[in-house]
């Protein structure tokens, strides 16, 4: 007799799992689509025997609308447990199996499911690899399905996996054909989040122009249409990060309170980073003074943690201007700091202020001084602190130069200009405008 296709699904899992002990004393392969068998897994004591008992539920060859919707009901349970599990393998292979139960369901509830086991998959650590050939082997079956809505959700999805793998090419190519098709559909919703994987996609290319339009495009697309907040805050934390990186710093500020917000209101892992960067930004503005008062305020408490702290300690070395406090931060804190790429691009600007200030200060008394006796004064390698010198007198910071033979930096006095040079030319300006007037006037005399 012929397996239905559905109750070969079943037959396939148990043969490569040998999910529970007491399959071959079963009358049959599977167990009734009715809410008894959902309740029956629900109480199982141990998550195997749940999931073995949700796909027998899976493998009943009942096509009707009650079975379809208890089957619906199994494979959200199901998935559940598998990631509970850490079964991502499990979790992509129900993905393969589930595809003839497809055919039997809307369109729409397939690519929710879809979406679903992506998402699953997506929450198990250490998964990245994984999560990109799932995703191309569901383009593939949806190109062949003809299933556009989901494919192009699927593709963006895509997109932004191999961005976060610094596959940036490939996510250019993918990102820029699916840009044009979804354009053409007039999609909106979707075409907010692609223009917006775009824009961050430019930003880690370090093209600012097109990153700065591609958020142009998601703001106005949003503009038209509802927008989760989820999404919102998004593009309030893209925004931000674009205006600090235009040293815009109290813009961002304002965009990233807005996005602190939304993600605060969901209660979004994301809050904890738009709070980070709102402190980053107010430490960039010469206010560090205040980022005790934001971390220690009723919002900030829920979000104690590393990453707050790290920003604290930046803070404090900046307040007291010390170098050896921020050198100590951003060792005690590498993760949170020098990991972060968009933290550690602004630190890096702040670090070189920092060392400028302090050099300026510390050579200010002196006409010569050995350049190992600064090294000294300033806690910092002797090569380090040469370099940097050199670096200054030639921005010309202040006159000087370095003596290497003697090991010596050598400062100029400050040449005091004579001010009757500006003053004369002034004079000779002002005579040339009442020449001019003198000649325009004679000309209509004479006309």
């Amino acid at each position: 007799m012929d397996i239905p296709p559905q109750q070969s699904i079943l037959t396939k899992t148990f043969s490569c799992r040998s999910l529970f002990v007491q399959v071959e004393t079963m009358s049959s392969s599977y167990l009734p689509a009715n809410t008894d068998s959902i309740a029956q897994a629900l109480e199982a004591k141990d998550p195997s025997e749940a999931i073995s008992i949700l796909y027998c539920v899976l493998n009943n060859p009942s096509s009707s609308s009650e079975a379809l919707r208890i089957k619906e009901q199994a494979i959200t349970n199901l998935s559940d447990l598998l990631r509970q599990e850490n079964r991502a393998e499990d979790l992509c292979s129900l993905l393969t199996l589930l595809r003839p139960f497809f055919s039997l369901i809307p369109k729409a509830k397939t690519a929710k499911i879809v979406r679903g086991i992506i998402d699953s998959v997506a929450k198990i650590p250490g998964t990245s690899d994984l999560q990109i050939t799932l995703c191309k082997e569901m383009v593939q079956w949806t190109r062949d399905e003809k299933r556009t809505f989901l494919r192009q959700r699927v593709e963006a999805r895509l997109a932004a996996l191999l961005m976060e793998s610094k596959e940036y090419s490939e996510a250019l190519t993918l990102l820029t054909g699916l840009v044009k098709e979804v354009r053409r559909l007039d999609d909106k919703l979707l075409l907010v989040d692609i223009d917006l994987l775009e824009s961050k996609l430019h930003f880690s290319l370090r093209n600012l122009p097109k990153a700065k339009a591609a958020l142009t495009a998601a703001r106005t697309a949003a503009n038209a249409i509802y927008v989760p907040p989820a999404q919102q805050g998004a593009i309030d934390l893209q925004s931000g990060i674009l205006h600090a990186e235009e040293k815009d710093y109290k813009t961002a500020y304002s965009y990233f309170f807005e996005a602190f917000e939304s993600f605060n209101a969901l209660e979004d892992p994301k809050a904890v980073f738009s709070l980070k960067y709102m402190l980053l930004c107010k430490i960039m503005v010469n206010q560090a003074d205040d980022v005790a008062g934001i971390i220690s305020s009723k919002a900030g408490l829920q979000y104690v943690g590393p990453e707050l702290d790290a920003m604290k300690a930046v803070a404090d070395a900046h307040s007291k201007r010390s170098l050896k406090l921020f050198e100590t931060a951003l060792r005690d804190y590498k993760a949170q700091l020098e990991e972060d790429p968009i933290v550690h691009r602004h630190l890096s600007s702040l670090y070189d202020t920092l060392l400028e200030q302090n050099l300026c200060r510390l050579i200010e008394p002196f006409s010569r001084v050995e350049i190992a006796h600064i090294a000294e004064l300033i806690e910092l390698p002797i090569d380090h602190v040469e370099r940097k010198l050199s670096q200054l007198i030639l921005d010309k910071k202040f006159a000087g130069t370095l003596d290497q033979g003697a090991g010596c930096l050598i400062i100029f006095d400050d040449r005091k200009t004579d001010a009757i040079y500006p003053a004369t030319l002034e004079t000779i300006s002002n005579i040339g405008k009442v020449v001019d007037s003198l000649y325009v006037r004679s000309a209509k005399i004479m006309a």
